[in-house]
């Protein structure tokens, strides 16, 4: 099978980016991962994961008998949406608890699965998607409103001011283009996800410096808009 263009794009982000850090497999410390990555940076999910792992409270049973003040404190180094994050993760927690084999049921058929996933607070479909992705293995793209902006400025999907049938366009776009494998889909959910984050920011992308550059329809143009203010100046 020859290479697609987004396999290449994802090589140039992997050589521009270096090895980064992948959610874990197991399903609740997909859950920490992704609740403490709400509205925040990496270096301060990690720094919030770090605290929790201090504290040892990274199972349902610990988090659930932690001393709130702990927990909290540990929370707060991801950021802003700390009353948020304490909310999400105590309902995420009791259905953890309340279900012992949750675990199972995300690993197991894809109906169940997803019907298992809808209590969670805060997470959406695409966290959903992680979630089977990471946790088991389906090859399914997790794209939240990020990735759908990278996707868009790349040319995959339609906009529009429906922004659920805008995300799932791009979802299809992108997924196409895709081998029908959880790795490959995994780097994908990875570093299109670090891309938007880092570099392709929603209000100010960093387009001179970004790797895509030459593939990605509207970095050239803001690109070339920011060179015919730098001559007018």
């Amino acid at each position: 099978m020859s290479t697609t263009r987004l396999q290449t794009l994802l090589s140039r982000l992997q050589q521009f980016y270096g090895l980064l850090p992948a959610p874990p497999r197991d399903p609740f410390a997909i859950f920490l991962w992704e609740t403490l990555s709400m509205h925040t940076t990496p270096a301060r999910r990690d720094a919030a994961r770090g605290a929790l792992k201090r504290i040892r409270v990274l199972t349902p049973d610990a988090m659930w008998r932690a001393p709130q003040k702990k927990l909290a404190e540990a929370v707060a180094l991801a950021g802003p949406y700390q009353e948020q994050r304490l909310r999400a993760l105590r309902t995420g927690v009791d259905l953890f608890r309340r279900s012992p084999k949750l675990p199972a049921v995300i690993r197991g058929p894809l109906g169940a699965a997803r019907r298992a996933l809808k209590p969670f607070p805060q997470l959406g479909d695409a966290y959903a998607r992680r979630m089977l992705l990471f946790a088991a293995g389906r090859c399914v793209l997790g794209v939240d409103t990020h990735v759908s902006r990278v996707g868009r400025r790349l040319g995959y999907g339609k906009g529009g001011d429906d922004a659920r049938k805008s995300i799932r366009s791009v979802q299809r776009a992108l997924s196409c283009e895709l081998e029908h494998d959880a790795d490959g889909f995994r780097r994908a959910s990875v570093y299109l996800l670090h891309h938007a984050q880092a570099t392709c920011t929603e209000a100010d992308p960093h387009c001179s410096v970004c790797p895509l550059l030459q593939d990605c329809p509207e970095g050239k143009i803001r690109a070339g808009a920011a060179e015919n203010l730098k001559s007018e100046v």
